[in-house]
């Protein structure tokens, strides 16, 4: 069943930015703007990775709210569940509540880990299921209790960083992009033409002192003039800029970006420069010595979930939030290989899975309604070996969806 298409006519979101507490909404949301400069990589995806936080503070304004699309009018409804969570539980539960809504407007955090757990249980409710919030109300190591036809299933929320599995970070990447592209502006404007760095990295990279290092490196390579430097920690080689079909109108928002996907893959890092007016280019290609690991991260995750957060009293269900993906990633991971499924369903035959009945799997694309949305809105793995797996009242929520 898909997510149900919430009501049009949502109230203003003052009751839950008061939930949130008015002074740290308002400081979170001129902090992030901020962080978007014109221009940056980094800005560009800090916009990206907080746009729930940013359409929560659009649809503050009533003339947004009038225009709000599907996926903003399901964070409104998400957001009002929130509040009549709030007003149902004790103090003790109301205040840790709190405390996870505020985790998500700290540093790096988001609300999408709030706001997957509310999701996960309208998608429970919409299915037929009655639902406690144990976690909140209670503190249970498991977060939702769900019960239909007898059947009773204890369901842990987890979000899991494709980052995790990522040899290279993206985000370093597009901070060492943002940090060498003045550097590259300048040289571009005294060596006019068209240029490819390529990067292989071994071990792949992360932390500013890496970070750091290969942006020395890269500077006094173009210094020196040279065309290699070869290091354990990188390789770097600088090539004439020759694909096939590439013409010299190419720019970083035209026909380049997906020439250089073509040819270095769904996993490449990748970033144009160009001198305006000038037709130079100089693009960079990177590459780790390993491939990405996201399906087995989230495979850590749900073992490291299942063995702490499962009581073992009732069927255990893992819903997995994967975030920071980009459409590339969650079409592989979902593609003619099945990436995702096998590792999960590997997963399920392991030891630490003996509690699970099921693991769902499911991104922002299906929370923001994104066509590349799963259809149902999540992904769904049913445990064979589980004595629970073939239930009826389970049914809705463990039957696979692939």
């Amino acid at each position: 069943m898909p997510f149900a298409d919430p009501r049009s006519d949502h109230p203003p979101l003052d009751a839950f930015f008061a939930l949130c507490g008015e002074g740290p909404w308002q400081s979170r949301v001129a902090e992030l703007g901020l962080r978007m400069q014109p221009g940056s990589l980094s800005g560009r995806a800090a916009q990206q990775r907080h746009g729930l936080e940013l359409a929560l503070s659009r649809l503050s304004d009533p003339r947004a709210m009038a225009k709000a699309g599907l996926a903003e009018r399901r964070f409104c409804a998400l957001a009002q569940d929130a509040v009549a969570l709030a007003a149902g539980l004790p103090p003790a539960g109301r205040a840790r509540l709190q405390d996870c809504i505020m985790q998500g407007l700290t540093g790096p955090a988001t609300l999408i880990p709030f706001f997957h757990l509310l999701r996960t249980a309208s998608l429970l409710r919409a299915r037929g299921f009655t639902v406690r919030f144990d976690g909140l109300a209670d503190e249970a190591p498991y977060d939702l209790l769900a019960e239909r036809g007898g059947a009773t299933a204890e369901v842990v929320c987890e979000s899991v960083s494709a980052e995790e599995g990522r040899p290279v970070n993206r985000g370093d990447w597009w901070a060492l992009v943002d940090a060498i592209n003045p550097e590259l502006q300048t040289w571009l404007a005294a060596h006019p033409g068209r240029y490819l760095l390529k990067m292989t990295l071994p071990d792949g990279i992360s932390g500013p002192d890496q970070l750091a290092e290969l942006q020395q490196r890269i500077s006094a390579m173009l210094v020196a003039e040279k065309r290699q430097d070869s290091g354990a920690q990188a390789v770097l080689k600088l090539d004439p800029l020759m694909l096939a079909g590439a013409q010299a109108q190419d720019r970083a928002g035209g026909g380049l970006p997906a020439r250089l996907r073509a040819q270095f893959g769904p996993e490449a890092h990748l970033a144009v420069t160009t001198q305006p007016g000038s037709g130079s280019v100089f693009a960079m290609a990177a590459r780790a010595g390993r491939e990405n690991a996201i399906a087995a991260a989230v495979c850590r995750r749900a073992a490291l979930a299942a063995e702490t957060r499962l009581t073992g009293q009732h069927p255990g269900i893992l819903a997995v939030f994967l975030d920071d993906l980009d459409r590339l990633d969650w079409r592989a991971l979902r593609g003619e290989q099945l990436e995702l499924e096998g590792a999960v369903r590997r997963f399920l035959t392991t030891p630490p899975a003996r509690r699970v009945v099921a693991v769902s799997c499911t991104s922002r694309f299906e929370m923001f309604g994104s066509p590349e949305a799963v259809v149902e809105g999540e992904l769904r793995f049913r445990n064979q070996n589980h004595a629970a797996a073939k239930h009826p009242g389970l049914a809705p929520a463990i039957l696979s969806s692939v």
